[in-house]
């Protein structure tokens, strides 16, 4: 049981952080997710360059 009532500031400040982290970790997830998807699809590999005759 806490002596002193906590002040409404710091339960503000507390909503605007979980937001903050919350709208982080989605971007974090989206970029992952993007990332897995063009490395199971192969996309990252180059493609083989054709060879030039004397140039």
């Amino acid at each position: 049981m806490s002596l002193r009532k906590e002040h409404e500031l710091h339960g503000r400040r507390y909503s605007r952080n979980l937001g903050v982290g919350l709208a982080l970790a989605a971007l974090v997830a989206i970029f992952f997710g993007m990332t897995m998807v063009k490395v199971t699809r192969g996309d990252y590999q180059m493609q083989p360059s054709e060879v030039q005759n004397g140039n």
